[in-house]
């Protein structure tokens, strides 16, 4: 056994679960205590400062720079009560995280001596390197200013010893460089639009709000483990690893009883993400070895977003406390379940009703029915799109893998609710029916509530399922930002609706009662989108079939799906709503393309390294063992003896010379494959190279590499195995 693998081992065999005390027995005493919440504004503000910022999120109100002052002196006050030293603007580059710059209070006075301040300006704008985050030729890298303005609508909070303030991110010539501002826009867009076709119901609605549940999945590893996989630690998946004879196959783990020490982790998550006024409540194991889950109550998206992302913050750092490291790629192990990042969404209105809950009569069923047949068009009209927004290099490897939704956009209503909307097209077409009939439609639709809320079931293979009172989009991944999903749902939402009232609008004006019209368009929605509902099988190979000759896409290339971001359709939702200019598209292309290619290009190196200076040498040094042997027993039996006693060795001699050349060939194939794409000017036609010429590669020096771990003594291998890294407690 190697070195590194042996003291791997043998630090793991100590371990012991921490002593996790909370704050309080009483969960209220300490939820939030580090959210400048507006509990915490009422009791540091003056009321005109807390007035003004409850407009400004309420109403959109500026903010002047006399409140500001008062807003920021309050909050800083606040934050020292909890030891704050510095601040910070906090934002989300387009990275795979959070970014923050954290600058003292400290500031010199008009006599000289050091005091420390918090301004309104402060507060509300700052300038920071721009030049090194990625903008997708938006500016030149020696241009390095870019903006953070504050988000009034996410609440500051405290992480250590630093304020942290919700930002957006701008560059200097305007242009988003971040997740927040079209985040922020498409909600916007969402809500305007969802309110004109709710007033076509009720005028008491004045605003619609976008609601987002995440789910998510990730594993645990023993941190002694992790720092002897090079693979994990450079590009968080294994790039090598034999299946372990036991792994998933029982589904013993799945909401099994969750072990001490991950216990201990999960309880100092739990209260530190209660500090910060994340309502988390659900935690349980998934269903591969080491796999967990974490989910929260519902929120606001935009909080929602700006919360997961702390969350995954959070995880890293209190897991090291834990001696464990935190898995967030999609698929870190070949063989098993990889992690998504379940978006369960919803629209909800200001009168509190939730638009994709049935209601329990004629009035809000068809409220119901109206949002649920514009969701239905959205995603039939923008599957192209949705599937680029959870598009990755990580997602890659397990969308469609038979344990998460296929790369097909489908949706899944359950049997009884598409039933009812076939009914309604079928009886609509009926001449007994009077417009009375039509309009308060007595189609069955009073049966919903109780159809809906007690039988419908749920669709694992459904990449975005009806699931009661929400749609869950089941394909994001795990590593991801939530708001590359909400953006493509939200914005594409919006364009639907404003659709649906354009269409509605017409007919009217053409002498259609507004009950009629609106009947009408449904059920021509109803039929149009009728390809895009699904409730059998996703994995399986005859709905790619059936997919196929419905017309919908199986796109299965990362790059391909990108592309979608620019397409027809695309544009007319994500420049049409206004949520990116042409240039801020094109942007994002870019970034996402060149992410990719980094992506696979960092797992192309770290793997070469490892078949090259780990793998090959270890299993030559077998082979000479074996050759060794040979010559034994060549000088110790018969030659007719020699000969019956070697067969099996020569095989295995044969076996590893030829994994061990096939490797070393395929390592240098892979590199200059490698090089070639680099030398590519265009970014779009060195993604596309990535994928087809030099990604094939890691699937195939990997089956070599996993075949000779399986013939090497284990004693030498210089690697955790997965029965290792899967089955830590």
């Amino acid at each position: 056994m190697s070195k590194m693998r042996f003291f791997a081992l043998q630090e793991l065999a100590g371990r012991k679960p921490l002593e996790v005390i909370p704050p309080s027995n009483k969960l209220s005493d300490y939820y939030g205590s580090h959210v400048f919440d507006r509990k915490k504004m009422q009791e540091y503000l003056p009321r005109e400062a807390y007035r003004a910022v409850t407009d400004a999120i309420e109403k959109g109100t500026p903010i002047n720079r006399e409140m500001a002052d008062l807003i920021a002196a309050g909050m800083k006050n606040w934050a020292k009560s909890l030891g704050v030293t510095h601040y910070t603007h906090w934002f989300q580059p387009l990275t795979d995280g959070t970014a923050e710059k954290h600058d003292g209070f400290i500031e010199f006075g008009e006599d000289g001596d050091v005091i420390e301040r918090f301004s309104g300006k402060l507060l509300v704008q700052q300038e920071p390197d721009a030049s090194s985050f990625p903008n997708g030729g938006i500016r030149n890298t020696f241009e390095a200013r870019g903006y953070t303005a504050w988000d009034v609508s996410s609440p500051a909070f405290v992480v250590d010893t630093t304020l942290c303030i919700p930002t957006i991110f701008i560059a200097y010539t305007g242009e988003a460089l971040d997740y927040k501002t079209p985040l922020l826009k498409a909600l916007n867009a969402v809500d305007k639009a969802a309110t004109e076709v709710c007033q076509l119901f009720d005028k008491n609605i004045k605003r619609v709000y976008a609601n987002l549940g995440w789910e998510q999945e990730y594993f645990l590893v023993d941190l002694a483990l992790y720092n002897a996989r090079p693979d994990l630690c450079l590009t968080g998946r294994t790039l090598m690893g034999h299946s372990s004879a036991k792994d998933q196959q029982l589904e013993d783990h799945y909401f099994g009883s969750i072990p001490p020490r991950v216990t201990a982790f999960m309880k100092e998550l739990e209260i530190e993400c209660h500090k910060l006024g994340i309502p988390v409540k659900t935690r349980h194991n998934e269903v591969a070895p080491n796999q967990f889950e974490l989910a929260p109550i519902f929120e606001n998206v935009n909080l929602a977003n700006d919360h997961n992302q702390l969350v995954m913050d959070l995880m890293k750092r209190i897991a090291r406390k834990h001696n464990f490291a935190v898995l967030l790629h999609e698929k870190p192990y070949n063989g098993v379940n990889g992690s998504g990042k379940h978006n369960n969404w919803s629209l909800c209105t200001d009168t509190g009703i939730n638009l994709f809950g049935p209601g329990k009569n004629p009035k809000t069923n068809m409220l119901f029915l109206t949002f649920l047949v514009n969701v239905l068009m959205m995603v039939y009209k923008n599957q192209d799109l949705l599937r680029a927004s959870i598009a990755s290099a990580g997602n890659s490897y397990r969308l469609g893998a038979n344990e998460a939704p296929p790369a097909i956009l489908s949706i899944f209503l359950g049997r009884q609710l598409s039933a009812i909307l076939d009914d309604i097209v079928q009886q609509a077409n009926s001449t007994q029916l009077d417009e009375k009939e039509r309009t308060t439609l007595k189609l069955g639709i009073g049966r919903i509530p109780e159809i809906l809320l007690d039988t419908t079931d749920r669709n694992r293979t459904s990449p975005f399922a009806f699931t009661g009172n929400r749609f869950e989009f089941r394909a994001a991944g795990s590593s991801a930002n939530c708001a590359g999903a909400m953006i493509a749902i939200n914005a594409a939402m919006a364009n639907q609706l404003n659709e649906f009232k354009a269409s509605v609008d017409k007919l009217m004006e053409e002498g259609v009662s507004k009950e009629e019209a609106i009947f009408r368009i449904l059920k021509e929605n109803i039929i149009a989108s009728a390809p895009i509902r699904f409730e059998g099988d996703g994995y399986s190979e005859a709905w790619k079939q059936e997919a196929a000759r419905r017309g919908l896409t199986n796109i299965c290339h990362v790059p391909e799906a990108l592309m979608h971001y620019v397409d027809n359709q695309s544009k007319s939702v994500l420049i049409g709503e206004r949520i990116f200019n042409e240039t801020e598209l094109n942007s994002r292309l870019e970034v996402e393309l060149e992410k990719f290619t980094m992506k696979v290009q960092i797992e192309s190196r770290v793997l070469g390294d490892l078949a090259i200076n780990h793998i090959v040498p270890t299993a030559v040094s077998y082979q000479n063992r074996l050759l060794e042997n040979l010559r034994g027993l060549r000088e110790t039996f018969t030659p007719e003896e020699y000969e019956e006693l070697s067969a099996d060795r020569k095989e295995l001699i044969r076996e590893i010379s030829h994994r061990v050349t096939a490797i070393k060939m395929q390592v240098r194939q892979m590199t200059e494959a490698r090089k070639v794409a680099n030398h590519m000017d265009n970014y779009k036609d060195r993604a596309f190279a990535y994928e087809e010429t030099v990604k094939p590669f890691l699937a195939s020096i990997r089956d070599h590499i996993d075949h000779l771990e399986m013939e090497v003594d284990d004693e030498i291998w210089p690697l955790p195995k997965y029965r290792e890294l899967l089955f830590t407690k």
